[in-house]
């Protein structure tokens, strides 16, 4: 059975050239702001609210239907699209295709699931010399095989259970990042944090002093040093391709890409030398180039060169530097300072223009503790993740091509 006769209609977004517009409310979605279960709106573009209502009226995006990506690499990358208020002022770029499914002939659900099943055959199908294309009138004339209504109910009950776990550790650890931002924010933009007797101190009148260097009057005893005195940058050495191997062997480790952030889709592993600098899961990343300023953690392994590593000197100071430089002020600053360098990539010269208020000991120590709950709870859920998404694409297959079945 043809897609075009199981689904209302499949369109592609808009081409790229809606002006930026902060605060519309209004977002422009590419596909890196797609990511497993749902849409990323933390980095989205907002867009005029004139270019919104053209790019929209393409797709009007509703719950049920299927983001499915169908440009290049990107191939196959693909959300259902869920509850959400921000659906309504949601529009896409011309790489992503919104499929609307046919209630009368499919579970909205499984043709998801049925489609991450085909991803292979419709990469196949993909055209063109260069980057490779998934024509909307390809996409349409895609013949699938669908079971009977109970099968496909059947199997969205065992798949969709998973998902639904895993979109509730996403949100779960979203909730986690925005609380450590929070937190962050009371303790040093406002500096209300917990005083000696617990109370917040900037509101219960404790001592302040004006700093020339941050133009600011910041707590007393707390002092302003150069970023690069208590931290410093370090790059890594890349082996070629023809070293990449792309299962886990002894002799080689982790070699992690600003992409393995957002899926385990591409592990890549390269020789273990002793030239390579290894990083632990709570280790400081940053992206050099793209979202260039962008702060990394999770992942344990040799980064490669379009990343860079904080050295922080003191490992008490660890959580405060990553929540300062993960801050919204300071990663616009990097970000704009690299775009607007004639070669734009981070480095430790970029570094080296910001100043940093150091707290007292006490105070730091407390949200050391605090911030360690935080990231380490966040990884676990990650790594349940990890082996829910295992569990899924293992079945996925056997359920779709009939091999498992499930019981009544």
């Amino acid at each position: 059975m043809k897609l075009e006769t199981i689904t209302k209609s499949i369109y592609d977004g808009k081409h790229g050239d809606c002006k930026n517009k902060v605060g519309s409310g209004c977002y422009f979605i590419s596909v890196k702001d797609i990511r497993e279960y749902d849409i990323d709106y933390s980095n989205a573009r907002e867009i005029d609210e004139t270019d919104f209502t053209q790019a929209y009226a393409r797709t009007n995006l509703e719950k049920g239907d299927i983001i499915y990506a169908n440009t290049g690499d990107t191939i196959g990358k693909s959300i259902f699209v869920n509850d959400s208020p921000l659906i309504k002022k949601t529009s896409f770029q011309k790489s992503l295709a919104v499929i609307k499914p046919d209630t009368n002939y499919v579970e909205p659900r499984y043709l998801y699931y049925l489609l991450k099943y085909e991803t292979p055959r419709l990469r196949n199908a993909a055209t063109g010399s260069g980057q490779k294309n998934l024509l909307l009138a390809t996409m349409r004339d895609f013949s699938v095989n669908i079971v009977d209504r109970d099968k496909q109910k059947k199997i969205v009950s065992v798949l969709g259970v998973i998902d639904d776990k895993i979109r509730t550790n996403n949100a779960i650890n979203d909730n986690l990042a925005q609380q450590a931002k929070l937190l962050y924010d009371y303790w040093f933009t406002q500096f209300d944090f917990p005083d000696e007797n617990g109370k917040s101190y900037s509101s219960s009148g404790g001592q302040m002093e004006w700093n020339n260097i941050v133009k600011r009057n910041i707590p007393t005893g707390w002092k302003v040093v150069p970023f690069t005195d208590i931290a410093s940058w370090e790059s890594n050495s890349q082996p070629p391709k023809s070293e990449f191997i792309y299962t886990p062997q002894n002799g080689y480790v982790r070699f992690i890409q600003n992409r393995d952030y957002d899926s385990n889709a591409h592990k890549t592993y390269i020789p273990l030398t002793k030239n390579l600098s290894i990083v632990d899961r709570l280790d400081i990343l940053m992206d050099k180039y793209g979202d260039a300023g962008a702060v990394r953690y999770g992942i344990e392994g040799a980064f490669n060169v379009a990343l860079g590593k904080i050295n922080v000197h003191n490992k008490n100071l660890r959580e405060y530097i990553r929540s300062f430089l993960e801050s919204d002020g300071i990663y616009t600053f990097l970000h704009n300072s690299c775009m607007a360098s004639t070669r734009a990539s981070l480095s430790e010269s970029n570094l080296s223009i910001l100043s940093i208020v150091i707290p007292d000991d006490v105070t730091v120590a407390k949200y050391e503790e605090l911030l360690n709950k935080i990231r380490n709870r966040i990884l676990n859920n990650n790594d349940e993740t990890e082996k829910l998404i295992e569990i899924r694409d293992f079945l996925l297959p056997l359920l779709m091509n009939g091999q498992a079945t499930i019981a009544d």
